[in-house]
């Protein structure tokens, strides 16, 4: 092998954490070509998990090296949301005692065609970002303003995560559809400790009126401290009734269908 190869692998193993993997965009970028790249796995210092992507070949891949190869290294605006996030910040215990089979990402942008191929036992489900928000939908934006985090990840790398009051409201988007109101009740129950200031802001830059109505739905049966410190006036709930419950009852404060074994304030 010449110096400059012994070179760029001695780079390749600097830039190129154990455990995480690029895409062949990332490659190029960092000088490596198509044959380069070829040669390397031809004698095993790179692995492809799928085609078009590379890891070395020491450290196993899961779910959170993934997604923090996607944030990190391979610079896709993606955030780990709604179920999953809440599951990564302690809430267990009120959704499911396993760990995530979705993983839920939130962003502007699909990511790419190869992750839904990767030998992992999770799937990943990808939602758009600004569907529900308005300028808080960009991840730079919401970075700044604090909805979205850090979080510990694998390598020593954060793994970019939606605060539990940013994840709560992408969770009740997916009512009544992938979430159960059961379960989403028994996680509003718990949430005593939640930020009114960063609520009042994702409230008023949310788009859905079905997720605002939701939301204080799910609050008033369980009277939380941090409800009395939100400017409703500033929140506009639409107009119109929204059917989200076949067969259930119509809540006449906030015009929504719910179960009816849910519908008494607790």
């Amino acid at each position: 092998m010449t110096e400059q190869r012994s070179g760029k692998l001695n780079q390749l193993e600097r830039t190129l954490p154990e455990g995480l993997l690029v895409d062949a965009a990332w490659m190029e970028r960092h000088g490596y070509s198509t044959s380069l790249r070829s040669q390397y796995v031809s004698a095993g210092w790179l692995v492809q998990p799928v085609r078009g992507t590379y890891k070395r070949p020491l450290g196993e891949l899961d779910w959170q090296k993934t997604v923090v190869s996607l944030q990190k290294l391979m610079g896709r605006n993606l955030a780990v949301g709604g179920r999953t996030a809440l599951d990564l910040q302690g809430f267990t215990h009120y959704l499911s005692a396993s760990g995530p089979s979705t993983i839920h990402l939130y962003g502007m942008e699909s990511p790419p065609g190869w992750l839904a191929k990767l030998p992992l036992k999770e799937t990943f489900r990808f939602h758009r970002s600004q569907v529900l928000f308005k300028t808080l939908a960009a991840a730079a934006e919401a970075l700044q303003t604090g909805t979205l985090r850090e979080l510990p990840g694998p390598s020593d790398w954060p793994l970019i995560a939606s605060t539990p009051e940013r994840a709560l409201l992408e969770m009740l988007d997916g009512l009544p559809g992938r979430e159960s109101f059961h379960q989403v009740d028994m996680l509003v129950e718990g949430l005593r400790t939640l930020s009114p200031r960063r609520l009042q802001m994702l409230l008023t830059d949310c788009r859905s009126v079905k997720v605002k109505r939701l939301f204080f739905w799910f609050a008033d049966r369980h009277r939380p401290a941090w409800l009395k410190q939100i400017d409703r006036a500033a929140i506009s709930l639409g107009t119109g009734k929204r059917m989200l419950v076949k067969g259930g009852k119509l809540d006449p404060t906030y015009l929504i269908t719910v179960p009816e074994d849910l519908s008494a304030p607790v």
